[in-house]
């Protein structure tokens, strides 16, 4: 073997309003670097290169590199010469204390980090120091070579995680369907086994059921854990038509929230020395490049329901990227979150609302509650990739589908002045000026639109006589940071469809 250097390239209301419009452009920014990044690769951190020849045949060879302190994920390309000659190399790691797999010839590429692993290497601590890949040649001839190229790159604390695909699953502007909170056997959530015995319900059945309900993306958010991460992405390429976005729900005794995005441990415990306040786990989930939506807020915190509520002293709102409005079946009443959310939205702050159905059991029929997919979380993105949903649910491009059906809508757009605007964006709307509503509704025949908010709009013909109902109105804007929803009732008066705001912003 002839082994080459390694190559290292070059080392008040308007406040409210004006601080969540902060929020959600930093957060689509960052997400907005993660979607450039899993499209075009940046350069290797490290490159190593060398020679097998054919004294190397049924030998092994270790290639010694450097693994700086400070990595949280390690990521592998390699790639050799001399496959027509029936060269073949295999391929394995080992880092400073111990091995870390071997994929032999099955793979070319694998990553791994302190959460996950590409099947085949162990997750674990990615320790600073001597780490070596492992050759192995079956065979190469006398007089064959082979060239090899091994592409190492180094993700270290504050670079976020594109997710376990490495390219989107599916591209083009559409609404993606989703559900955002559901558990598995790495925290609560079971099912019963082959025999008929309750056990922890395995991760890959919450995928089969989401696959059933026809959802585009899932997130699956295990109390605390990051162990499901595990087997998430061993499930990715398999379950190559549903995006598995990382999440996990920080538990704590003052209130639950859905960490999005990250793989990095995040601290949990509110109010220790690990975690003195909020403000110590919103940071660590901006390093970790997540978003952060308050759960259920609405439950009450005691003995029933173990800090269900959302009682966290001091919360800084123009913090929270989303609300989960509505958990399960609990659209409206007093146990639903559309109030919590309301008085945020009344206090200036633009929080996305998002569901979940917070499902413990994969295998519920999907007319019991709480079944995967009711609510569905419905997003309007120019791709099925983590950084685009993400990013789209950051905006408030969302409406909820309280029924989790296949092909409800939802679509509303203002305009002003020569300005537009849908679902999570601002409009500029200063006193006087004329703002024109379109409303386009799907699947909700014979039902009704009824409008939320602090606009003063208001409109005399809100009824859907068609599947397919197409309806505006007008108002006059009276220079206030105001907000206008648009929400959708069935027949008989249940709430179907939970809109987004539109808000209109003062002209400076």
């Amino acid at each position: 073997m002839r082994a080459r250097r390694a190559i290292w390239p070059g080392m008040g209301r308007n406040t409210g309003l004006r601080t969540g419009a902060a929020l959600v452009c930093a957060i689509g920014l960052l997400l907005h670097v993660v979607a450039a990044r899993a499209q075009t690769p940046r350069a290797p951190d490290l490159t190593l290169t060398g020679t097998l020849t054919g004294a190397a045949h049924e030998t092994y060879t270790e290639v010694p590199f450097k693994v700086p302190a400070g990595v949280e994920r390690i990521t592998v390309e390699f790639a050799y010469t001399g496959k027509a000659e029936r060269s073949v190399i295999d391929l394995g790691l080992r880092d400073p204390e111990r091995f870390r797999g071997w994929s032999g010839g099955n793979k070319s590429s694998f990553t791994l980090a302190e959460s996950d692993a590409t099947p085949s290497y162990l997750p674990g601590p990615l320790k600073a120091g001597t780490w070596r890949l492992v050759l192995g040649a079956p065979n190469i001839r006398k007089a064959a070579r082979a060239d090899y190229v091994a592409k190492i790159w180094f993700d270290r604390k504050g670079q976020a995680f594109a997710g376990f695909s490495a390219a989107p699953l599916a591209r083009g502007e559409r609404w993606w369907r989703g559900d955002l909170h559901m558990h598995t056997g790495h925290s609560d959530g079971s099912c019963l086994s082959r025999r008929g015995a309750k056990v922890p319900c395995p991760v890959f059945k919450t995928a089969e059921a989401a696959v059933a309900r026809g959802l585009d993306f899932i997130a699956i958010t295990d109390h605390n854990a990051t162990s499901h991460f595990e087997a998430m992405r061993e499930l990715a390429p398999y379950f190559d038509d549903l995006l598995l976005i990382p999440g996990r729900e920080v538990t704590t005794f003052h209130g639950h929230a859905n960490l999005f995005g990250p793989t990095a441990f995040v601290d949990f415990q509110l109010g220790g020395a690990r975690a003195p306040s909020l403000a110590t786990i919103l940071d660590q989930a901006k390093t970790a490049g997540g978003i952060l939506s308050i759960n259920h807020p609405g439950l009450p915190s005691g003995e029933a329901c173990m800090g269900c509520g959302w009682t966290v002293k001091d919360t800084d709102f123009s913090r929270i990227a989303a609300i989960e409005v509505v958990n399960g079946g609990l659209a409206e009443g007093p146990l639903s979150g559309v109030a919590f959310w309301e008085a945020r939205l009344n206090a200036g702050h633009r929080i996305t609302a998002v569901g979940g159905s917070d499902n413990h059991d994969a295998t519920l029929p999907p007319d019991k509650a709480p079944a995967i997919g009711v609510p569905t979380t419905v997003v309007r993105a120019p791709e099925l990739s983590q950084a685009a949903i993400l990013a789209a649910i950051a905006r408030g491009h969302v409406f909820l589908d309280l029924a989790g059906t296949r092909g409800r809508l939802l679509e509303v757009h203002a305009a002003s002045g020569g300005s537009e605007a849908q679902m999570g964006d601002a409009l500029a709307a200063p006193a006087g000026a004329r703002v024109r509503v379109e409303v386009h509704v799907v699947g909700v025949a014979g039902g009704s639109m009824s409008l939320a908010g602090d606009t003063g709009a208001g409109s005399s013909d809100l009824k859907l006589a068609e599947p397919d109902t197409t309806k505006t109105f007008e108002f006059t804007a009276d220079g206030r940071a105001s907000w206008l929803r648009v929400d959708v009732r069935g027949a008989d008066g249940r709430l179907l469809l939970l809109g987004n705001p539109i808000y209109l912003n003062p002209v400076p």
